[in-house]
């Protein structure tokens, strides 16, 4: 991969994080993982504020989003990915423990990609994200 790929993961619970960092990193799917720990960290990396005013102007290849975060939960952060222009063609996966259809039905609505229901056990949860790993960075096509 000559192409620096990055990938958001934005989720508080560190176990959960864990696991996703280790499903993703064993595929080696991306060069580089960015884990925030809550909404208002996902939104300060996408729009080059505090921390991340530095980091290079590419977009993440997909941004994993947990929906139940502090400071602003994972449906605020893709509501405003999906109304910014720069931002906007950022695939968003929700990979989430919510199985509410309110949940469900507002994620699509404002245009995510995926809605995932965290598997309960170790091994579908690796293989969950490895699956869609795979697919966001290495078979879908974002645009240019």
């Amino acid at each position: 991969m000559n192409e620096l790929k990055k990938i958001l993961v934005a989720e508080d619970d560190p176990k959960d994080a864990e696991l996703m960092l280790i499903a993703l990193e064993e595929f080696k799917v991306a060069n580089n993982i960015v884990l925030v720990k809550d909404g208002a960290e996902a939104l300060d990396y996408l729009h080059k504020r505090g921390k991340y005013s530095e980091r290079e102007n590419k977009n993440p290849i997909v941004a994993f989003l947990d929906l139940k975060m502090p400071k602003v939960d994972g449906i605020t952060v893709a509501r405003e990915v999906k109304s910014d222009p720069k931002l906007k063609t950022i695939p968003i996966v929700i990979v989430t423990s919510s199985r509410e259809e309110k949940d469900l039905v507002e994620s699509y609505n404002i245009g995510v990609n995926a809605y995932v229901v965290k598997p309960v056990e170790f091994e579908k949860f690796i293989e969950t994200v490895k699956q869609l790993g795979i697919f966001w960075a290495l078979i879908n096509e974002p645009p240019v």
